[in-house]
């Protein structure tokens, strides 16, 4: 797996860099500039009404800025779960109307972490780490399915999880 980038899921306005702001508030005001200074200069009819010149300036503003600001999300979030951030950012760049963005929505993985015992990088929804067994999360012991911290029988296969009224959970997290 390629190396990941740490960033806490309660971090998420770390996902859009500096520099994905800086293009979107140029690509926002290159906009307004060309719909106000350079686009009436040009022009050998009547222009549309003010309202509707607001209306489309805002909007094609709007719609340059928020691209660049996924393209700096897709920057950051694709390391996150293991994924090339060039080719994502190429992508989500070069397909028209977002459709690269769609792709990336749809396609991207899983969010990954490390194995607290040796330190593999493994898939949010593994119980158990690929490299040394060790339990990353309560599961049941019977059918392996991943039980609350709540539950004293497995919600599948009705096995006791825990004795002495103790959560499966919050066993593991004793050991």
């Amino acid at each position: 797996m390629r190396e990941t980038q740490n960033i806490a899921v309660d971090d998420d306005a770390r996902l859009i860099p500096m520099w994905s702001i800086v293009v979107a508030i140029a690509a926002f005001v290159g906009v307004e500039y060309y719909f106000w200074m350079v686009l009436p200069e040009h022009r050998h009819h009547p222009g549309a009404p003010l309202g509707l010149r607001i209306y489309f300036n805002l909007s094609w503003g709007l719609l340059a800025a928020l691209y660049s600001l996924m393209i700096g999300y897709v920057s950051k979030d694709a390391p996150r779960r293991s994924m090339s951030a060039r080719f994502w950012m190429m992508l989500c760049f070069v397909m028209p109307g977002g459709i690269g963005a769609v792709l990336y929505f749809l396609l991207r993985q899983p969010l990954v972490s490390r194995c607290m015992a040796c330190g593999t990088f493994v898939q949010s929804e593994f119980h158990f780490c690929p490299q040394c067994k060790y339990q990353l999360t309560a599961s049941c012991g019977t059918c392996f399915r991943t039980v609350r911290v709540t539950d004293q029988f497995c919600t599948c296969c009705g096995h006791e999880l825990g004795t002495a009224d103790v959560p499966a959970r919050l066993q593991v997290m004793g050991n």
